[in-house]
């Protein structure tokens, strides 16, 4: 009996492959995306970690500062810790190398034996000054390999680097040969030698003794952290005693573990990957709803079949195995087709994304693809999960057949449909799942109450459909054809809930989808309006970020002012803090705010007036959520980033105050934004990292371009191509492109999940529209042409996807609720504004509503031929 079953099961698929191939290819879509996403990051993250500890090392411990750098004295105090075996000091720039011609002018000269491509553009680098004594036991990656004829002392020489693979290969140098580039320190070109190479892997990367880096970029006395390796026995918490115990030890030291920056970038980089792995997941959605459609069509074509193997003995629960079985193969074929197109795409991906994963965090990694075996199993398992759930209720309605009654049928059986209550009941519980908070940071609930109110809806679509089509019973009138479309939807509500489930489902999400995009789009194009007020911006060129983009003195920025083409200068210094050492460190944005915040950040709510005596700062969202404070509030963690390492007297220095929050849509990790003049009073330093102009009446961005940089050069000794002019408009453009290309892959996806809903459609259609053949052929001998049988199936198909159209663009506004207001807030921290784009929502709805229509015809015309007319034949 179970082989017979099985044979039976097999038959059954093979005829009806198309609506069997559709139903796995929902499948496989789910679990390709989502096992593609997992593999891009695993492998990105694993690269990230190799190269992090390459260049790194493998210390113990590493102290950084809070905010800006480490002063070099603390470098003797660390070493003299009993507690310390080795202390190695670090200086780190991020920078870009160029090669042949400079942008001013100056060539650049080979030296012998090094053999050069042709011109290659600039190179973002990132430059480690380190003791060449130290490396080879605290970072062996680092260590200089010297090439053929260099000095041995090249070690130490000043302007002399050493470049590891992949800096080699971006410039275009034959690794471990001589050479001569250009590096960008601050707005100059300076030439420096290359003297060897580097074993370290990741993105280009350069090593050089500390004290010239120090003179090469200006930071004399500065570090970027210091690499402690411990004694026996000792403990990084032994050591921060010791160390907070000193005279004069500064409370803005953090001490950390070298790991903790993989898993920082892991942390930020989770919320995005899951909700890519959810938004993946979808098709795994509408798969269950297809799978569900084609096999309690299915039941419901054979329940006489299924009735006279339960004449032959088959008992209940053998039937309900054999629809499980068919539910099975399909999801079964679905992973596995899954699992490998899963893993092509991420091989493509890393080739051509280099594992970004389209969020920024893994700028520069160009990881290999690392296979994961349980990645793959529980992947596939999940598609065989979600096939299995949806033959669960079609193969109850098998076990649930009456042998006697289903074999005097005529067509399809109307199965009992579920209860209202149950419906209403999952939609009421969606909304108390939305109110729950984030679970480990990743709104958990949130995503939960997206499947139960999906499921809610649907469930109430027997009724859904009974109500729209009683109202439009007064059509009726106008004729048979149009009595008999009605009545007959009506009469089979539950049919048509099964035959529209998978639009519903595709349709919804595809709004939901919609609806958050647009609403997400709207408010960065706002945004991007409020925190780009000038016409034209003015930086450094190349890759500095943070302190090292601080390039614009307070006498240039003045000078620059007084220009007859400009009419106002607004200086902002860019930087970072890290109040919490388990977190990420935070962006600081130092730029005239007072008098007026409201003017120059994009506020949520009022500001308040901030308290004489202390400082004024303004947090963004992800603050907000992150670090627990509310506006009105003190922030005492904050000012341990500041005067211990500036060399201002903590006591005298007054209390931050959180006096606003503002809306900021680039750094997931939290902003910081404070005025100048303050900023300026707490670390001494006066440069700007940015410049927004706004040109004077009767003067052009040309002319301002052209008289800044004549300035540049007089003051600065800036050099051409070294400084960056874009216009405002030009960053909104650009921006806007960025974000259209991250959400390409969102628009896609709902193309695939309407179009494989709508192949739902044209299957369910095609398998009622053949069980009918009786009734049509009934309705030929009672007259009616196939003309108007066809009529009535359109009419039909009609009925049955304008109520789908209208449930899944309720259900998907209700959806876009709790994505914009909900899960966007609790993964990334920031809020929008919610926009629903009515005339592109009509579109779908239309677009759907035409293909079922359509889909209803094109399957009537194969049931309502000569063979309708005979199957009558078959009772006689």
């Amino acid at each position: 009996m179970a082989g017979l079953f099985r044979t039976l099961s097999w038959q059954d698929l093979r005829r009806h492959p198309g609506r069997s191939l559709v139903a796995a290819a929902a499948v496989m879509l789910g679990v390709a995306l989502a096992f593609a996403v997992h593999l891009i990051n695993a492998s990105a993250l694993q690269e990230f970690t190799r190269a992090t500890r390459a260049a790194g090392g493998q210390p113990d411990v590493q102290l950084r500062a809070r905010q800006g750098s480490l002063p070099e004295g603390l470098y003797a105090l660390v070493a003299a810790a009993p507690q310390v075996a080795r202390a190695a000091p670090v200086l780190e720039v991020a920078t870009s190398a160029s090669r042949g011609t400079d942008a001013g002018g100056a060539a650049g000269i080979n030296l012998p034996g090094a053999v050069l491509a042709a011109d290659v553009a600039p190179v973002r680098l990132r430059v480690v000054g380190a003791d060449a004594l130290a490396l080879a036991s605290m970072a062996p990656g680092l260590m200089p390999r010297l090439a053929p004829g260099a000095d041995r002392l090249a070690l130490f020489a000043p302007a002399t680097i050493f470049l590891n693979a992949s800096a080699a290969q971006a410039l275009g140098l034959p690794l471990g040969t001589a050479a001569q580039l250009q590096l960008q320190v601050g707005i100059q070109h300076v030439a420096v030698r290359v003297a060897g190479s580097i074993t370290a892997g990741g993105g280009p990367l350069a090593v050089m003794d500390i004290g010239a880096a120090q003179d090469l970029f200006g930071r004399g006395g500065e570090l970027s952290r210091i690499d402690v390796l411990l004694r026996a026995g000792a403990s990084r918490a032994e050591l921060e005693r010791h160390l907070a115990a000193l005279p004069g030890w500064p409370s803005g030291v953090l001490l950390a573990e070298p790991a903790d920056s993989a898993a920082q970038v892991d942390q930020l980089s989770r919320a995005y990957r899951v909700n890519l792995t959810v938004l993946a997941l979808v098709a795994l959605f509408t798969g269950a709803f297809l799978v569900y459609s084609v096999l309690a069509l299915g039941v419901a074509r054979r329940t006489p079949q299924l009735a006279l193997l339960a004449v032959l003995g088959a008992t209940p629960r053998q039937r309900l195995l054999l629809v499980l079985a068919q539910a099975a193969g399909l999801g079964l074929a679905g992973s596995a087709a899954g699992i490998a197109l899963g893993a092509a795409l991420a091989a493509l991906a890393l080739r051509v994304l280099g594992g970004d994963l389209g969020g920024g965090y893994f700028t520069g990694v160009q990881p290999a693809l690392q296979w994961s075996t349980p990645a793959a199993l529980l992947y596939g398992a999940l598609g065989l999960a979600a096939a299995l759930a949806g033959g669960w209720w079609p193969a109850l309605s098998a076990r649930r057949i009456a042998p006697a009654p289903a074999l005097k049928g005529v067509g399809l059986v109307q199965s009992r449909p579920a209860r209202a209550w149950l419906g209403a009941a999952l939609v009421l519980a969606s909304g108390g799942l939305a109110l729950l908070p984030p679970l480990w940071g990743i709104p958990l609930a949130a995503y939960v109450s997206v499947g139960v109110l999906l499921v809610g809806g649907i469930a109430l679509l027997p009724w859904l459909v009974q109500g729209v089509l009683a109202l439009a019973m007064p059509l009726a009138r106008r004729g048979p054809l149009w009595l008999l479309v009605l009545a007959r939807a009506q009469r089979m509500r539950t049919s048509a809930a099964v035959a529209v489930g998978g639009v519903v489902a595709a349709l919804s999400l595809a709004v939901a989808l919609t609806v958050m995009v647009g609403s997400f789009r709207t408010s960065v194009d706002q945004w991007l309006a409020a925190v780009l007020p000038a016409p034209l911006y003015l930086r450094a060129a190349g890759s500095p970020a943070g302190d090292d983009a601080a390039v614009f003195t307070p006498a240039f920025v003045q000078a620059a002012a007084r220009l007859p083409e400009v009419q106002r200068v607004q200086p902002q210094r860019v930087s970072s803090v890290q109040p919490d050492p388990a977190l990420p460190a935070v962006a600081l944005l130092a730029r005239p705010v007072q008098p007026q915040p409201a003017q120059a950040l994009p506020l949520v709510g009022a500001a308040l007036p901030v308290p004489a005596g202390q400082i004024g700062v303004y947090v963004s969202e992800a603050i907000v959520d992150l670090y627990g404070v509310r506006p009105g509030q003190a922030w005492p963690a904050l000012l341990e980033s500041f005067s211990p390492l500036s060399g201002v007297d903590k006591r005298q220095v007054a209390t931050f105050f959180i006096a606003g929050v503002w809306r900021d849509y680039v750094r997931q990790h939290g902003a910081i934004a404070m005025d100048s003049g303050d900023f300026q009073r707490l670390t001494g330093d006066a440069r700007a990292s940015d410049l927004a102009l706004w040109p004077a009446p009767g003067a052009d961005e040309a002319a301002v371009r052209t008289a800044v940089l004549e300035l540049a050069r007089s003051q600065l000794g800036a050099q051409a191509g070294t400084l960056e002019f874009t216009s405002s408009g030009q960053i909104r453009k650009r921006s806007l492109e960025l974000f259209d290309r991250s959400f390409a892959v969102t628009y896609w996806l709902q193309a695939v999940a309407i179009g494989i809903g709508l192949f739902g459609v044209a299957a369910s259609f095609g398998a009622q529209v053949l069980a009918r053949r009786k009734e049509f052929g009934l309705l030929a001998h009672l007259g009616l042409t196939r003309a108007q049988i066809l009529a009535v199936v359109a009419g039909e198909g009609a009925a049955w996807t304008a109520v789908g159209a209208l449930a899944g663009t309720l259900l998907g506004l209700a959806v876009a609720v709790v994505l914009v207001h909900v899960v966007n807030p609790q993964s990334f921290h920031w809020t929008m504004e919610l926009r629903v784009p009515v005339e592109r929502l009509a579109g779908l709805a239309a677009a759907v509503m035409v293909a079922g229509t359509v889909t209803a015809w094109l399957a009537g015309r194969a049931a309502a031929g000569r063979d309708a007319v005979m199957a009558v034949r078959e009772d006689w």
